[in-house]
C-alpha cells in the first residue's frame, strides 16, 4: 500500500494487492458493534453494512438468503473488534461503559494479528471494523490497521477527541483504512457535546471529516436514536449530506451499558421513524445503514417503488463481535460469550457455537417474531430481545409489527417525524 497526492492536493491511498480500491469496499462498514440492516438506499460508493447495490435484484418475502455471494452460515459480512474500552468521552449511551485506562488483559499485538489472520480465513472475507472505546488509545493501532488492510477491507471508528487530529487521520490513510466512521448525534454543538459528555466533540467530529476528505478516506456518520434525540434527525440528515458522507448509520438504542438510563422509542414511534428514514434517504447522496432495527427491512420492502435487495444480517448471522479481551459475542449488545479467540479460532466459533447456530435459525424464534412472514429477512433485534427479556430468541420488543400483531401498523403511509 502506498499514498499518492493528486493534482488538487488530495492524498489517496492505493493498494498494491488485488483488493478493491479504498472507498469502494465490497461490503459495508458499521461503526456500532450491533447488527446492521442491508438496504440499498442512495447511490453510495461501494457496499454498506446493510446495503445492497442500488437497482440490484430483489429477494422474495421470507427469503433469508444472505449478502449476494455469501453464505452467512460460513462467513459473516462484518467482524467488529473492540480494540479497547479506554476512552476519554462519557457518552450517555455507551454500550462498553468506557473507562479512562486500558485493561491490562487486552489482546496484545500478536494476539490481534492472529485474530486478523482468522478474519482473513473466512471466504469471502468480511469487513474488519476496529471499534472501541477509542481505538486511538492503543499505541499499536496504526501497525495493526496496516496489517489488517493488507488482508481484508478495514474500517475504523475513532472517538471524536483531540487525539483525532490531522496527523492521526493521515496515518489511517497511510495504513490503508478503507473507511472512517464519526459519531454525530445532534446537529448543534451544544446538544451533541452534552450527549457525548465532552465539550468540543462536535467540532472534533466535523474537523475529522474534513481531514478524512483531504486524506482520501470516505466517511460514515453514526447517529444514535433515543426518545430525546429523535427530533434532531432531520437536521442531522442535512448535516450528513453537507459533510459529504457516503453512509449514515442510524442506531436504534439497545438498553445495555449506560444506555439503560436512556429512554428508547416506543414501537409505533420506531415504525414512524423507520418510514421517515426510508423516505428521507431514498434519493440521498449517501446510503442509509439502520442498526438494531431489522424491522426496517419490512418497511423498506413495503414502501419501495421497486423493491431491491434488503439482506438479512443480524447478531450471529452475518455479524460477530470480538471484545478487547478476545471474547466472542453474536453482537456487542448481546453479552453472551460463545468462547474466546485466545483458545478457539474465530471461524470455528462463528460457524459452530450453539448460540450462533441458533441465532441463524429463524424457525427457532418465538412469539410474534417466530410467526412473522418476514422472520428470515428480518428476524428482529436479537440483542434487544435479550436485553429486555433475557431470551435472545424472543420477539423484538421494539418491532412495530410485533407490538401490533393482527392490527394495521401505521408505516405504510407518509413517513413523518
Amino acid at each position: 500500500m502506498h499514498t499518492q497526492t493528486t493534482d488538487d492536493g488530495t492524498r489517496r491511498h492505493c493498494h498494491e494487492s488485488g483488493r478493491d480500491a479504498p472507498g469502494e469496499p465490497t461490503a459495508p462498514t458499521s461503526g456500532h458493534p450491533g447488527e446492521t440492516n442491508e438496504v440499498g438506499s442512495g447511490p453510495a460508493r461501494g457496499g454498506d453494512a446493510g446495503s445492497g447495490p442500488p437497482g440490484g435484484h430483489g429477494r422474495e418475502q421470507g427469503d433469508g438468503g444472505g449478502h449476494p455471494g455469501r453464505d452467512y452460515d460460513r462467513s459473516p459480512l462484518i467482524v467488529t473488534w473492540e480494540a479497547t474500552q479506554a476512552c476519554s468521552l462519557a457518552c450517555d449511551h455507551c454500550r462498553a461503559d468506557a473507562v479512562e485506562e486500558r485493561a491490562p488483559d487486552e489482546l496484545d499485538t500478536a494476539a490481534v494479528r492472529d485474530l486478523i489472520d482468522g478474519v482473513a480465513r473466512f471466504d469471502p472475507s468480511p469487513v474488519f471494523v476496529v471499534s472501541g472505546g477509542d481505538p486511538l488509545e492503543r499505541p499499536d493501532l496504526f501497525d495493526l490497521l496496516a496489517y489488517a488492510s493488507d488482508r481484508v477491507t478495514t474500517a475504523v471508528t475513532p472517538a471524536p477527541t483531540p487525539r483525532l487530529d490531522r496527523e492521526a487521520v493521515e496515518q489511517f490513510a497511510d495504513a490503508g483504512v478503507d473507511r472512517m466512521a464519526i459519531s454525530i448525534d445532534r446537529a448543534t454543538e451544544r446538544a451533541h457535546d452534552e450527549f457525548r459528555g465532552e465539550t468540543g466533540s462536535f467540532e472534533a467530529a466535523r474537523r475529522a471529516a474534513r481531514h478524512a476528505h483531504a486524506a482520501g478516506i470516505p466517511i460514515q456518520v453514526n447517529t444514535t436514536v433515543t426518545a430525546d434525540t429523535v427530533a434532531a434527525l432531520p437536521a442531522v440528515a442535512d448535516l450528513v449530506g453537507r459533510l459529504g458522507a457516503v453512509a449514515w448509520e442510524v442506531f436504534f438504542l439497545v438498553p445495555v451499558g449506560r444506555g439503560t438510563d436512556l429512554d428508547g422509542l416506543e414501537p409505533a414511534r420506531a415504525g414512524e421513524v423507520a418510514a421517515w428514514l426510508h423516505d428521507r434517504t431514498r434519493r440521498a447522496p449517501f446510503r442509509l445503514v439502520p442498526v438494531e432495527a431489522p424491522f426496517y427491512r419490512r418497511i423498506a420492502h413495503e414502501r419501495a417503488e421497486a423493491p431491491g435487495y434488503v439482506g438479512s444480517v443480524r447478531a450471529g448471522k452475518g455479524f460477530v463481535f470480538v471484545s478487547h479481551r478476545g471474547k466472542v459475542y453474536p453482537s456487542g449488545f448481546l453479552p453472551r460469550s460463545v468462547g474466546s479467540v485466545r483458545e478457539t479460532p474465530l471461524p470455528e466459533l462463528y460457524r459452530e457455537a450453539p448460540l450462533m447456530r441458533a441465532l441463524r435459525d429463524a424457525d427457532r424464534l418465538t412469539g410474534p417474531c417466530g410467526r412473522c412472514p418476514y422472520r428470515q429477512t428480518c428476524g428482529g433485534s436479537r440483542s434487544r430481545a435479550y436485553a429486555v427479556t433475557g431470551d435472545p430468541l424472543a420477539s423484538d420488543p421494539l418491532c412495530p409489527f410485533a407490538a401490533g400483531e393482527g392490527e394495521t401498523v401505521p408505516t405504510a403511509g407518509r413517513g413523518n417525524l
